[in-house]
């Protein structure tokens, strides 16, 4: 038995491909054109292909909050997202978490032991309904025996992965609290910018979402904002967080 999702025994469902329009993946890094561009796990397999993982696969349903899988917990395989988005983070041994990442259709959560083995090193929870699509670990191991290109997919995505968890390191390391902030809100607001669009920050996000993300308070968080906005670097109305001046943001880094 592969899952409990949150209170529930994971709800089994018929495979559905996920649509066509997908958000990018969020997470800290220098190179916002690596998010930009994103790794769709089955894009370059034909469409037998997919059929074969589909069929070998198990999809589940996931509702908001539900956990996909738990740090110290077995690991048993991994999970492609089709529909919605899954948040990955670790919690210390006072129980204080950092976000590392958002994961969005195409991507692939629950590794690094993408062929089972061990436990999770994080957490992984559905940000809102989330449809997945579960890999036995065995599974994996006889589909990248028999489908290379499958296995150029896996490799594709620990390499996404790679990249995601070495640029939290630095900007962890290299990058004060403020200037992680300021990247975030930049990071933010340039990921879904339409062409000629303003800098606005589109998704939904908390104040404790954006201190778990930058390893800080949500208190300290609405302070900054709030610096930020008398600054004249950003304009908050209602729910809505507006980049007005890039330049001086940018140059807070």
């Amino acid at each position: 038995m592969h899952g409990v999702i949150g209170r529930q025994t994971a709800r089994i469902a018929r495979p559905v491909a996920p649509a066509d329009e997908t958000p990018s993946a969020f997470y800290l890094t220098e190179m916002i054109a690596d998010l930009k561009r994103g790794v769709s796990l089955l894009e370059r397999l034909s469409l037998e292909e997919v059929r074969t993982v589909r069929r070998a696969s198990t999809v589940v349903q996931a509702d908001a909050g539900d956990t996909i899988f738990h740090q110290g917990d077995p690991h048993n395989g991994i999970y492609l997202i089709e529909k919605g988005r899954v948040r990955t983070f670790y919690a210390g041994p006072s129980g204080k978490e950092i976000t590392l990442a958002y994961w969005t259709p195409g991507h692939f959560v629950g590794g690094p032991e993408v062929f089972g083995g061990g436990t999770h090193i994080w957490s992984g929870v559905a940000v809102e309904k989330t449809r997945l699509a579960y890999l036995p670990g065995a599974t994996i191991r006889g589909l990248v025996r028999s489908m290379p290109t499958f296995a150029e997919c896996i490799i594709e995505g620990l390499v996404e992965k790679g990249k995601c968890y070495s640029a939290l390191v630095q900007m962890l390391g290299t990058r004060s609290v403020t200037e992680r902030l300021a990247h975030v809100l930049l990071i933010l607001a340039e990921i879904d910018r339409k062409p000629g669009d303003q800098l606005v920050v589109s998704r939904r996000i908390t104040h404790d979402q954006l201190a778990s993300m930058v390893g800080s308070t949500r208190q300290w968080v609405t302070m900054t904002l709030a610096r930020f906005q008398k600054a004249g670097h950003i304009e908050i109305d209602r729910n809505v967080l507006i980049v007005r001046d890039p330049a001086s943001l940018r140059a807070a880094l």
